[in-house]
């Protein structure tokens, strides 16, 4: 949705069974269109390809509309399952649920007029001089509004969709079932680690009160620092359905695309040295790479860093694993790689050998940039494209299951997102300088 485009507003469906009853409507529609379609090729004399009559471009829109407007975990599961596992998944599939990342509506007025009111209180706006109803972001769980308090803070209010917590492992449920249904999945692939791994996180994403702990530590970690602006917590406003926060002027880290050549080199070199610093010094990192997240300030030069909700503290011992796996990848040494790779759990003694090449194959593509000589140029770099190819290999392949350790797809979520910002933004980036005090 662009500023120019009017919200969509949609009563998100709050209790359980009004949500059930969304799926099952969605469900009987998909089913009920390949069934008729089926009917109608068996009538003719083919044979009816079942795979194609579930995933037509009209259950495609079918299946993505309903999700957007039921929001929450139906919604989240979706982009989670498209951004870190969708190299291993058919084209068809990756591509409905990479839809739900770009789609989402708002609530309208009066519901958000009730979710404020059990929060705060009937006379919550005595509270403000200033409450902007209609959201200047939405988003799977929530959306966020402007304010301004009567003694003059300026914030912004993220406001959480009603029922999103209560439905989160019924949802997930649901849009299971709706992944097993399309046939499309591969033979082994194991869905429990995925589900368990998405349900924990998206009840951690529910609690703004946690959410708020985290940001009030990034704040103070990097307070002082010139390459990053942090919100500050509200706290006295904060709930669980509500997070209260500064709110920090900027631009959308994506509108750098027509900056000079040394911002954008700027700007991509900072985000890198964070997640680096996250990994290996604070053990501490916000997982969510989504450009939403990042804003820039032209006039102080200063990174904003928004929505802590899917932080994370990482254990000692797995940034260890990541470091060797790192000096591996260095080392250009695959069967250091491959011993590396074994103990994070990327490759198992069950692995087949060929898949066993492949992987790490992929892992070498994704890992070149690091053994650059001088500044890796991001804007023409093939990794991308390559790591596509060679994932389709694997979503084609029904006989594949060895998908990534659920613990680990934090990681890959964040980096992978952060390389689709410097090739977006052209960035040329000196590698081994950004890598020397990790190496």
């Amino acid at each position: 949705m662009t500023d120019s485009d009017p919200p969509r507003e949609f009563r998100v469906p709050a209790g359980r069974l009004p949500r059930l009853g969304r799926f099952g409507a969605m469900t009987t529609g998909i089913l009920g269109s390949a069934a008729v379609h089926g009917t109608r090729q068996l009538a003719s004399g083919q044979r009816p390809d079942w795979r194609g009559l579930l995933l037509t471009p009209a259950n495609a829109t079918r299946l993505t509309a309903q999700l957007s407007q039921m929001r929450g975990a139906a919604m989240k599961m979706g982009q989670l399952l498209s951004m870190e596992a969708g190299e291993f998944l058919p084209p068809e599939l990756a591509q409905i649920l990479a839809r739900l990342r770009d789609d989402a509506h708002v609530m309208p007025g009066p519901q958000l007029k009730k979710v404020l009111t059990d929060n705060w209180g009937a006379d919550f706006l005595t509270r403000f001089a200033r409450f902007d109803v209609r959201p200047i972001a939405a988003a799977s769980i929530g959306q966020v509004h402007r304010a301004r308090t009567r003694d003059g803070r300026d914030l912004a209010i993220k406001v959480q969709y009603p029922g999103v917590r209560r439905a989160i492992d019924s949802d997930l449920a649901n849009v299971a079932s709706l992944l097993r249904m399309s046939g499309l999945l591969p033979k082994g692939l194991d869905l429990a680690p995925f589900l368990a791994e998405a349900r924990a996180q998206l009840h951690e994403e529910a609690d703004y009160q946690r959410e708020g702990r985290y940001l009030a530590r990034f704040h103070e970690v990097l307070a002082g620092d010139a390459r990053f602006a942090v919100p500050r917590l509200h706290a006295d406003l904060t709930t669980r359905d509500i997070l209260a926060m500064d709110f920090l002027p900027g631009t959308p880290v994506e509108a750098l695309e027509s900056a000079d050549q040394a911002t954008r080199d700027r700007v991509t070199t900072h985000l890198l040295e964070l997640v680096l610093a996250e990994l290996f010094d604070l053990r501490l990192m916000q997982t969510d790479p989504n450009f939403a997240n990042y804003r820039y300030q032209a006039d102080t030069g200063r990174i904003v860093l928004l929505d802590f909700g899917a932080t994370r503290d990482i254990p000692p011992e797995s940034a260890v694993k990541f470091r060797r796996l790192l000096h591996a990848a260095l080392s250009r040494d695959r069967d250091r790689l491959r011993t590396a790779a074994h103990d994070i759990g990327y490759l198992s003694d069950a692995t087949a050998p060929h898949h066993a090449a492949l992987l790490l194959e992929m892992m070498e593509v994704a890992f070149a940039p690091l053994s650059s000589e001088g500044a890796f140029d991001f804007g023409t770099a093939t990794q991308i494209a390559d790591l596509q190819a060679m994932g389709l290999q694997f979503a084609t392949d029904r006989s594949f299951a060895d998908v990534p350790p659920p613990e680990t797809l934090f990681l890959h979520r964040k980096i992978g997102g952060l390389y689709l910002l410097a090739a977006r933004l052209r960035a040329r980036v000196d590698m081994p300088a950004l890598l020397a005090p990790y190496a």
